[in-house]
């Protein structure tokens, strides 16, 4: 008789041993990315915070209202594209003073990609 088993997801065998905590499901480079995204969105705000007063009144609230959309989230900041293209513009309004935020924009959604 042949085993006919169809395994759907991750299949964990454990016969005896200690210490077993569970499974990492972080696929490879998972992490580095993740730190990349985090110093993206770190970035980001940085720049954004040092941008404000070079802004009009109605830009500021503008980057105000975008501040806390700036997660470390993949899902999160690709559902907030109108954010980001909201910010960059804002940035590249303001010219030579907002190169840093708009270079940090395309920097983010390069790894949003």
């Amino acid at each position: 008789m042949s085993d006919a088993s169809n395994y759907y997801g991750p299949v964990v065998n454990m016969n005896g041993g200690r210490g077993n905590i569970g499974i990492n499901n972080v696929t490879a480079g998972g992490a580095a990315q993740n730190d990349e995204l985090r110093t993206a969105v770190e970035e980001l705000t940085r720049f954004l915070r040092e941008l404000r007063p070079h802004l009009t009144p109605d830009q500021a609230r503008t980057v105000e209202g975008a501040l806390p959309e700036l997660t470390p989230d993949r899902s999160a900041l690709r559902e907030r594209g109108m954010v980001l293209a909201s910010v960059a513009q804002i940035a590249a309004t303001v010219g030579e003073v907002g190169r840093p935020a708009a270079e940090a924009v395309g920097r983010l959604l390069a790894l949003l990609s």
